[in-house]
């Protein structure tokens, strides 16, 4: 299964190690096309070695090649909104992942109908069992 994983770059980094944890859980066990969501490397500002077209582009194309987004959304960040609704916009399935005790999920994301699989989680062992019981693993 391919997983697109979306989570925030430009909206702040303060998640990394979080975001880190749940690709290498979620690489484990299906291919991810965002893995560099997880690197160290990419601060704040982005990819600063592609333009915001290259990257718009490259991201709906890999979008639309996926089978499912996992969205991790505790840092509010514009491009995942983005995301989620180009994903709503073409039918694609989705699992939100919003840690409780850090930030409330906006409105916009949870008042959505179409977002039915909206799961909250303190620790990173209850994001991890909410994608296994909701992803499975390959064989």
């Amino acid at each position: 299964m391919k997983v697109y994983f979306a989570a925030s770059i430009r909206g702040g980094r303060a998640d990394i190690s979080i975001y880190k944890q749940l690709i290498a859980y979620l690489s484990n066990n299906h291919e991810v096309l965002t893995e560099h969501i997880g690197d160290d490397s990419i601060i704040a500002s982005g990819e600063v070695e592609r333009t915001d077209k290259a990257i718009r582009d490259r991201d709906i194309q890999w979008i639309e090649e996926w089978d499912v987004m996992v969205a991790e959304t505790t840092n509010p960040s514009l491009g995942v909104g983005y995301e989620l609704a180009y994903a709503e916009h073409i039918g694609k399935p989705v699992i939100i992942i919003h840690r409780t005790n850090q930030s409330q999920l906006s409105a916009m994301i949870a008042g959505t109908d179409y977002f039915d699989s909206i799961y909250y989680y303190e620790e990173i062992k209850d994001a991890i069992g909410i994608l296994e019981a909701q992803l499975g693993k390959e064989e």
